[in-house]
Formats: C-alpha cells, structure tokens, sequence
C-alpha cells in the first residue's frame, strides 16, 4: 500500500474491505485506510527539517539536524532562523517563497552561513515556514544548457506516440535512463477508485515483466491517492532508512504533528515500507499522471537498492509528468473529440428521422438511437409504457434502479448492482445503464451486459493480506503470486462522450418538441380564429337565410289561396313542393344555428340528479316513444353527473327521441338511461340503451357527422341527421368524449363522458 495520501475523499468497496482480512492474522483495514500519512511525525533521514513561525523563531526541527547541521533540535529550538541561515539566506528564502511560481520553491544555500551546501525545498504549512534540506551532490553546479537536449530530446520522441500505450511506453524508457531504476512502470488506473493496470515498463534485465498485471484497488487507499493529486513526484530513497523524528512530535499548542502534505522527504508508512520490502524494493519513486486534477495513473520507479535521485533529476522527473500528462490528456481529449464526432453524425441522421412530436417516434428509430452509443440494449419508456427498441433486455428489470430525471438530465452507472443487489442475477443481460430524462416520467436508456474480462493479478485480489517474511502484516505482490479472477457485475465504462452524446439528444428532442409546441401554438391560434369566423358566419349565414326562406313559404302559400281554383293539378303540387321545400331549408338553417351556438355558449355546470334530468327529457320525448310502444327505464334517485343540466337534457331528448324513431318491427321496444360508474381508468359515463335496428359498423362514425342520414329523408319518421352530431357536440363542450356500440337488428348504446379521462396506469 502506497503511503502518499491526503484525508479520504472516497471509501473503498465492500469487497476490498472483506478481502483484507481473508488470511493471515487479523488485519484492521480500517487502519490503512483512515492512516494519517501526512501527518506521521518523521523525515527521511538523509535531510533535514526546520519549521519556523511568523516570529521568525524556530518551532520544529528534525533529529537528523545534529548530524547535518552541527546544533540538535534542542539547540535549535527557539532560535531565531536568521542565526542558522544568515540573513541573505532569510532573504533567498523569502524571495522564492515570493516567486510567481507559487508558496513553493526549490533553491541552494550554505548553511550555516559558512557551512555546507544544502538543496533546500521551502514551503508553509500549518502556518509555519518549513524548510527541507538535503546535502549538495557531489556534481555541481548544475548547468541547464546541458541538461537540457536530452530532455527535449525525450519529450520529442513522447510527442511520436500515437497512442496512450505508445507514449507511456516511451515516457518509461526515458525515466529509466534518466534515474537508473531497475524496473520503471506505467500504471493506469480504471476509474478514479478502481485497481490498477501496467501498461508499459522498461526493467533491467533478469526481471520479469510486469505488463498487463493488474494491482487491486487497496494497493493505494484513498488518502494515497489524493495526496498523489496533489504532488507531482514522491522519492523514497532507502526502503531501509530509519525514520529521523520531528521534535516536538506535536505542534506547540496543537495535539498533531506538524502536516507534511508538501513535504519532500516525509517519512513512509510502515504499511508501505512492508510491501516494498516484499516484492524487493530497496527504493523507489512515482510520478503523478493527471488529468484535468484527478489521478489518471502513475509512473512508478523501482530500484533494487538504495538510491538518492538529486533534486536536478527529481525536477526533470517531476517536468516529465507534467508533459506526460498533457500529451495523454491531448490523446484522450482526441480521441473523445473522434468519438463524439461519431455520435454527432449519428444524432444528426436520428433527429433528421424524428417526427415533429419526437418522443413517440423514438421506438421507430432504434438502430440510430444505437448507433448514438454503443450499447446491447436501447430501452424507451413512453407515457408509463416500456419497450425494448433494439437488443432482448428485460425494461421491468432496469426501472427500479433509474432514479427521477428531469428532461435532459443524464444518469449512468457500470455497475447496477451497487444499486440494486438483486441485478447480480441478470449481470449476463443487464449491468450497466445510461439513462436520459426526457421529462414527465419519459427515459431513454442505454444498457450494457457483464464485461466478462480474464485479468491477471499481481496477487490474488481476495487474499492481498498475508503473513511474509518480513513482517505479520504484508501485502505480497509479485508474479510469484499470478492469480486469475474475474471482476464481475461490471459492464464497459461509459465515457464522457457517451454522457455527452446523451445530453446532446435530450437538448435536440427538446429542441424539435419546443418547435412543434411553436408550430402547433401557431396553428391552435389560427384554428381559433378560424373557428371565430366559422362562427360568425354561420349566425350570419342563419339570420340572412331565414328572412327570405319565410317569405318564400308565406308567397308560395298566398299563391295557392289566391290563384288555386285556377291552376291545374301538377303546379298545384309543385308550389306545395316549394313550399316543403323551403320549410325544410328554415328547419336545416334552425339547426345549423343551434349547432354553432353551441360552441359559443357558456356551461352552468351543477350536480344534477340523471333521473330528474331523463324524465325532463321525456316531457319532450315521452310521446314519441309511446306512438313507438318503446318502454324507457330510467335510473335511480341517486345517480347525480356534474353537467349543464340545460344541454344534458337536449343530450337525453335526441337520445331518446333516436330509439323511439329507429324502434324495431317487434316487441317488446325498449330503451335506457343509466351511468357507468368511474374507475381508476375511466371516468364515469352515461349510457341511453335501445334494442332497436342498430347502426352498421361501417357507418357508426359517419352519423356523427352534420347532416348525415342512413336512411332515405322521410324514413324512420324523417329528420336532418343533426342530432347527433350535436349530442356529440355538447359532450365534446363537457371536456368528455362520445361513443357508439352498436348491432345491427340488435341495438345500439350511446357512451358519454363529461368530464376528461383520468390519465391512463402506467
């Protein structure tokens, strides 16, 4: 386990924890995990420390001064800094403090003022200046001009990677001929809590390799792993090396040693120094590789034997990582850029073969809504109802573990079953999932089956605690130790360009569906005005018509008083048709006044009892149904619908007044009035029953219409065919909704609504 490590950002998985204590004495994982590291009290000992407050007087001091610096940490303790480095070395260290480089700096002094030559690292911390020494190398002074081709010389050829394996590749043979460490590895993690692989090294020869072993996750904790966010490079010398302490061991007026998070030569967990000890290490080093400030991998450096890196080559070291990091962020950021690409093209044919109401022509386009993201499933849920547009994957297996999303929002995971345990069982069909809102309850889902992928361990990821010959609590690694494991419940990561590509289609579905609500407002307003003028000109149309229909009927009938003696038998009949005629043009005219006055007027809505309402109606339409020997049933007492009671009753009137005329030859010739009661999909509905001669199938939406007759004009006791239309009319007023059951020689039921459907169960 690594030892560089800042408070813990994240906690490891279950199974991690578990693992740790299979074998071997007991081991409290929690104790590596939670471990202070930055705060453990000591320094390497080939240099020294110095903490100084703002008074200028020295706090802390490491043990290892009396060695290097001639005074012991007593001596030096309450003294002011300026008698150990002199004033001009005071003033070097302020000016690099004060450097646009930041609160950290690297510089050379003699110190004391007459004394050796140290490299001295300063930086603050816990509001203290802290100054780091270590004794001067033998070659000096250090020339940049001849340091300097062979770097650019490397980081020209890292530029000649085409690939991220390529450039870590070369990124590693360079490190190893710069620091002279016997196995140089590049590590990259999955995830930013995940194990670790080796994707490239460069090792001397007689060692065995190391590429494609995987590390688990607990090699490095989670304090590990931020503490390497934060320092580009972190050298152990001697894997060996007693720890030099600090003096006091804690912060005057404070119960915690002094935070060494910035520090060079911070001493190492014991944790860490008996797993380098394991595999063999005497030294080493690690190189932070970033992107965009989280931990992307490492390079990792192994010596067999103790080795001091001087800070010239740490600096050029530390410079590599950085390069690196840029050059694999620029790969990366390509090869997104490449992808995304992709997926636009792709998105750009699915919202060319979206519908102006996108979201229910989604389950036609599934192969474009796969090709967005690659994917073994697409999965649409619609208003409450799910389908499974390309792939064989269960939808009711994916819903429990989608949270709510607003339209447009993004959901992924590539491991459901940190979610929902029970998903163990399907990993083979279903274990990870992009989701995208679409809003109202409506998602569009990408899903993805187990990544079943063979990796070998550099242990064996169940059992990395065991006892060894160095210690009672080791974690062997090495490839003495190769085990082959499968990691399952895992799907394939989904990468930010397939988040991307996802939010890209929810921002165009809303886009082509806020055009439409443009498109359709637009032609609501015109229907509206259409309506208006229709409107107008059909009381206009009424009112100038009847006027001149009357008086046709009044001329033709003074005609026939005045001159019938006179005229012969065949203009006789035709006034008499002109006048029917016209009579009938004033009854039509009657209608289609009353048909638009009926869009205009205003309901009275009220509780009104259905019975009291039929027997109304049969004021009006009692006599016809008793020259028609139809019996009526009416409904009981308390059967009461929210309606215009008004239009309710001239509903009832040409209901009735429908059975009495279409009444069938034989007896007995009955008709109802009733009320379906709502239930948790349907609103309540009223009923008029008849048995009578029924209407064929073929014609039932056709009398709805206006004007529309089955039968001959004087069949059936004649009429205009505008009754029902102009129940349905008056239903479609109420909010509610019209419909016909209907047998021919068997009867017909009128179904009606008055108030809206409740919206359907998913």
């Amino acid at each position: 386990m690594s030892d560089t490590g800042a408070a813990a950002a994240f906690e490891p998985a279950e199974r991690d924890r578990t693992a740790e204590a299979v074998a071997g004495p007991a081991f409290d994982f929690s104790v590596c995990v939670t471990e202070p590291i930055h705060r453990l009290g000591g320094i390497q000992s080939y240099g020294a420390l110095v903490a100084v407050a703002d008074d200028g007087l020295v706090e802390v001091a490491s043990s290892t001064t009396t060695r290097l610096l001639g005074r012991t940490p007593e001596e030096l303790i309450g003294t002011p800094v300026a008698a150990l480095l002199g004033a001009e070395g005071v003033a070097a260290v302020q000016q690099t403090l004060d450097a646009p480089t930041g609160d950290r700096g690297l510089l050379a002094l003699r110190v004391p003022e007459d004394g050796p030559e140290f490299d001295v690292t300063v930086y603050r911390a816990d509001g203290r200046l802290v100054l780091e020494l270590e004794p001067a190398t033998a070659h000096r002074p250090f020339r940049f001009s001849q340091f300097y081709p062979s770097v650019r010389a490397a980081l020209t050829r890292l530029q000649h990677g085409r690939t991220v394996v390529d450039v870590c590749a070369a990124a590693v043979a360079e490190i190893r001929a710069l620091t002279g460490y016997d196995r140089v590895v590049a590590y990259r993690f999955e995830g930013r809590a995940g194990p670790g692989e080796v994707i490239a090294e460069a090792i001397a020869d007689g060692l065995e390799p190391w590429v494609g072993l995987w590390f688990p996750a607990t090699d490095i904790p989670p304090q590990a792993r931020r503490l390497y966010e934060r320092n580009w490079i972190r050298v152990i010398n001697d894997v060996g090396d007693a720890t030099s302490a600090l003096h006091p061991q804690t912060l005057p007026g404070g119960t915690e040693p002094l935070d060494l998070s910035d520090s060079t030569l911070r001493t190492v967990s014991s944790f860490h120094l008996e797993y380098l000890r394991n595999i063999g290490v005497g030294s080493s080093m690690s190189v932070s590789l970033l992107r965009e400030g989280t931990l992307w991998g490492l390079i990792a450096c192994h010596g067999l034997a103790p080795r001091r890196l001087d800070p010239e080559v740490r600096a050029a070291c530390e410079f590599f990582g950085v390069t690196l990091s840029l050059q694999l962020a620029a790969l990366q950021e390509a090869e997104t850029a490449r992808a995304r690409q992709e997926a636009r093209t792709a998105l750009s044919r699915l919202v060319a073969a979206l519908e102006t109401d996108p979201a229910p022509s989604l389950p036609d386009n599934g192969e474009l809504l796969a090709g967005l993201v690659r994917a073994d499933a697409v999965v649409l849920r619609l208003g409450g109802t799910a389908s499974t547009v390309l792939g064989d994957l269960d939808p009711a297996l994916l819903w429990p573990v989608v949270p709510e999303l607003a339209a447009g929002e993004v959901w992924a995971s590539d491991c459901l079953t940190e979610h929902a345990p029970g998903l163990a069982a399907h990993a083979d069909s279903l274990s990870g999932a992009l989701v995208l809102g679409l809003g109202h309850g409506d998602l569009v889902a990408w899903t993805r089956r187990e990544r079943r992928a063979d990796r070998t361990w550099a242990a064996d990821p169940d059992r990395p605690v065991q006892l060894g010959p160095h210690g009672e609590r080791l974690t062997p690694r090495g490839s003495s130790a190769v085990y082959q494991a499968v990691v399952r419940g895992h799907s394939l990561p989904w990468t930010a360009a397939d988040e991307a590509v996802a939010a890209d289609l929810g921002r165009a579905v809303s886009s082509v569906a806020l055009r439409q609500a443009a498109r359709l407002a637009g032609l609501n307003t015109q229907l509206r005005r259409a309506n208006q003028d229709l409107d107008t000109f059909a009381h206009a149309a009424a009112h100038e018509m009847k006027e001149p229909l009357r008086g046709i009927a009044t001329t033709v009938a003074f005609i026939g008083e005045d001159a019938g003696e006179t005229l012969d038998a065949t203009t006789l009949r035709r006034l008499e048709t002109v006048e029917s005629l016209a009579n009938r043009m004033d009854e039509l005219v009657n209608s289609l006044l009353h048909f638009a006055q009926l869009g205009q007027a205003d309901l009275r809505r009220e509780p009104v009892g259905l019975r009291a309402a039929a027997g109304r109606a049969l004021e009006i339409a009692g006599p016809r149904l008793a020259e028609n020997e139809v019996e009526p049933t009416l409904p009981g007492e308390d059967v009461t619908v929210s309606a215009d009671p008004a239009r309710l009753e001239e509903i009832l009137v040409n209901l009735l007044v429908n059975a009495a005329k279409y009444a069938r030859a034989e007896r007995p010739r009955t008709v109802e009035v009733g009320l379906r009661p709502a239930d948790g999909d349907h609103a309540a509905a009223v009923f008029v029953r008849d048995n009578g001669i029924g209407i064929p199938e073929v014609h039932q939406q056709d009398v709805l219409r206006l004007f529309r007759r089955l039968h001959a004009r004087d069949a059936y006791g004649g009429g205009h065919g505008a009754g029902l239309a102009i129940v349905d009319r008056i239903v479609q007023r109420h909010g509610g909704r019209l419909s016909l059951a209907s047998t021919p020689g068997a009867g017909t039921t009128v179904w009606f609504t008055l108030e809206p459907d409740p919206e359907p169960r998913s």
